[in-house]
């Protein structure tokens, strides 16, 4: 049990975990505190911007937002960054290039598909469920991320498929 003047922050640093104190009350502030601090401003949002992704809709919504230690995607449809249009081929094929999207979103927020804690997937066509999920499952490492996936009656740019996360950073 620590003392009430204590805190422990647990993060994780090539795959193992290490133990850091910082004091309350102590006039000098550490950089790792004074990062976490920054990162749980509620009242700090950040937007991310790249374009390795196709660009958002102006005045409509950003990329990606950082708050309060998370990078927050909007939803990333299979649209090639450089030619501004939606792929062709199949729902596997959208699917690797929505979650490529994501990615480099997500590099651009300074994080990547590891820390990815939530994902939200929109389908046009349940009937893909399984296609779909063959390809996801390949980005994910042995810890998963939480998920939900419903199908909606149309998507934007009449694609099949969209997909949001969150991860930390």
């Amino acid at each position: 049990i620590l003392p009430l003047n204590l805190i422990a922050v647990l993060s994780t640093h090539q795959g193992s975990f290490r133990k850091e104190l910082f004091a309350f009350n102590s006039l000098q502030v550490s950089p790792s505190l004074s990062k976490i601090r920054s990162y749980t401003k509620m009242d700090t949002k950040t937007p991310v911007l790249t374009t390795k992704a196709p660009p958002p809709l102006p005045g409509i919504y950003s990329q990606a937002i950082i708050a309060n230690g998370f990078v927050y995607c909007s939803g990333a449809v299979p649209m090639d960054a450089e030619t501004g249009k939606i792929i062709d081929g199949d729902i596997q094929a959208h699917t690797h290039q929505c979650i490529k999207n994501l990615s480099a979103i997500l590099e651009a927020a300074g994080t990547s598909l590891d820390k990815v804690v939530k994902v939200n997937v929109f389908l046009s066509n349940m009937d893909d469920f399984a296609k779909m999920n063959k390809v996801y499952s390949t980005y994910w490492g042995d810890i998963k991320p939480c998920r939900k996936c419903v199908a909606v009656k149309t998507l934007p740019l009449n694609t099949d498929l969209e997909i949001e996360c969150t991860a930390v950073l």
